[in-house]
């Protein structure tokens, strides 16, 4: 992970970062109030803006609002979603910072794929090191809003018996594709890993929806997350 070095006066590679927020001012001000660990390469004020600039800098992490305009409406949620297929955002993480403490928002935005969320009351130095922490692989939340993510997935933890008994509907193969899937390669890219034909991984994904009574793959993603399986 990227870090600062005391004592030497030596600074690592710092982490790269995207800041995505409808609001220039508040852009502005938290680049300005964010630590040494971070650089920001980029900003974006939309959902189609984010989209574009994501997969074009590949950002480490991305400061991500959850209210956005653009796109059809879905907001910081939507751009993670669009983004779930593309194989340069695929090492982004991803921390939601938003004026919002609604639990529909934190879960929604989670759900999708972000690692963390946090309010726009956090400090400089709060953000910096969540986002430090996010880029090393933990999930980071403001106090009150962890409580939301529990809720939302705590049943997937206490009913592993139930995820095994999914599980079990599924062929070893359909489980390959599944988690591919889920974790956001696309079809041909399922296709090389796994040596099948893209027809092929298409049938599969179409039998482990109707097996597992799923519309599509960001349903997917949702139900293999809330069960641990990615």
């Amino acid at each position: 992970m990227s870090t600062t070095t005391e004592g030497d006066g030596s600074m690592e590679t710092p982490i790269r970062v995207v800041i995505v927020d409808d609001h220039q001012i508040f852009r502005t001000g938290l680049r300005a109030e964010l630590g040494g660990e971070l650089e920001v390469v980029g900003e974006a004020a939309s959902v189609d803006e984010a989209v574009e600039t994501i997969a074009a800098l590949r950002p480490d992490a991305v400061l991500l609002d959850v209210h956005l305009p653009g796109g059809s409406g879905g907001g910081g949620a939507e751009v993670l979603q669009r983004l779930a297929s593309e194989p340069e955002a695929r090492a982004t993480r991803f921390l939601a910072l938003s004026v919002s403490d609604a639990a529909d928002d934190v879960v929604s935005v989670i759900r999708a794929g972000a690692r963390g969320y946090l309010t726009k009351t956090a400090s400089g130095a709060e953000v910096t090191a969540a986002v430090v922490r996010v880029h090393g692989g933990d999930a980071v939340f403001s106090p009150r809003l962890a409580g939301f993510v529990l809720d939302a997935f705590g049943a997937g933890l206490g009913e592993t018996a139930a995820a095994d008994d999914e599980l079990d509907r599924l062929s070893a193969r359909e489980q390959e594709v599944m988690r591919m899937i889920a974790r956001g390669y696309a079809y041909k890219e399922v296709a090389a890993e796994l040596y099948l034909s893209i027809k092929t991984v298409e049938t599969h994904v179409s039998n482990v929806l109707r097996k597992l009574q799923l519309s599509n793959r960001h349903e997917l993603t949702a139900w293999a997350l809330s069960r641990r399986l990615l």
